[in-house]
């Protein structure tokens, strides 16, 4: 329930819009849970979502509460960010991580975690096997198995079609165009390797899988595969739970955050510094 405009929550007034340029030029724009801790959580949304959408904004709210400070922004041509949609993306992405985490890094933030919804999952994945440089990371809903629902979004045929045309547009049940899928955009994502990623995160970085286990987008199955090669890792499955844990918000923000101060041993530091100004200024979610 929001709090009554009379009665303003104090913890919802520190939001803050930042905005960090990632390596080609694009801005992107994200909001800053602050609570003055030391250390910060950045959550990654997954495919064609945003900063805005559940469960990004309930996780943010959910450290917060505990007095860690979160931040949750949109991907490259995704959300407020700038920059055009692709298919794939999945290194880029990466790297628009690697550009948060830097700007981060320069105003003396902990990276305590980072944390991904389905696609956002894969990036979080990446970015730990190519920089090596976070210590926690939580996958939630991501999928192992990139080769799988494709056929589901571009049709039957997908390969042949693409290699003949060059791309495919890609339209909602109505007829109405929603993206262009390219030949590049395809072989970025069937030539990501997550498993190869995953076998590559170092053993001293903490990984955490949340699952639902009714989850219709992407099969737990694909859960059970991140296990198998992640070498330092957990796996929570919430039975009933779909793809965006709609019926299970706060059972997923408790494992979430537990997970995250188990590794901070409970030591965090909600204290002033020159990266964590507390802001005025609600900003509501979007679902």
């Amino acid at each position: 329930m929001a709090p009554s405009p009379s009665i303003p929550n104090l913890q919802e007034t520190r939001h803050k819009r930042v905005t960090v340029h990632n390596s080609h030029g694009e801005k992107l724009v994200g909001v800053l849970h602050e609570t003055n801790s030391l250390e910060l959580v950045i959550i990654c949304h997954g495919f064609k979502s945003s900063k805005d959408r559940i469960p990004m904004v309930n996780l943010a709210a959910a450290f917060e509460k505990e007095g860690i400070s979160a931040f949750r922004f949109d991907f490259a041509g995704n959300g407020e960010s700038e920059g055009s949609f692709q298919y794939g993306n999945y290194r880029r992405e990466a790297d628009d991580l690697r550009a948060i985490v830097e700007h981060f890094h320069k105003e003396k933030c902990f990276i305590a975690a980072i944390v991904g919804h389905s696609k956002g999952g894969n990036a979080v994945l990446l970015y730990a096997s190519n920089y090596k440089d976070v210590q926690t990371v939580i996958n939630i809903s991501g999928r192992f198995n990139l080769e799988r629902g494709i056929e589901g979004r571009l049709g039957r045929n997908f390969k042949e079609k693409i290699k003949h045309n060059g791309f495919i547009d890609v339209r909602n049940r109505k007829g109405r165009f929603e993206y262009c899928v390219t030949e590049e955009s395809l072989m970025d994502r069937l030539t990501t390797d997550t498993c190869g990623s995953c076998q590559s995160i170092p053993n001293s970085c903490r990984v955490l899988t949340v699952h639902g286990s009714m989850d219709e987008m992407v099969p737990v199955e694909d859960a059970m595969e991140f296990a198998k090669n992640v070498p330092n890792h957990k796996l929570q499955i919430i039975e009933g739970a779909d793809h965006e844990f709609t019926l299970h918000q706060d059972e997923l923000s408790s494992v979430v955050v537990a997970f995250v101060k188990a590794g901070l041993g409970g030591n965090y530091m909600a204290m002033p510094s020159q990266s964590c100004k507390r802001t005025s200024g609600y900003i509501p979610s979007r679902f």
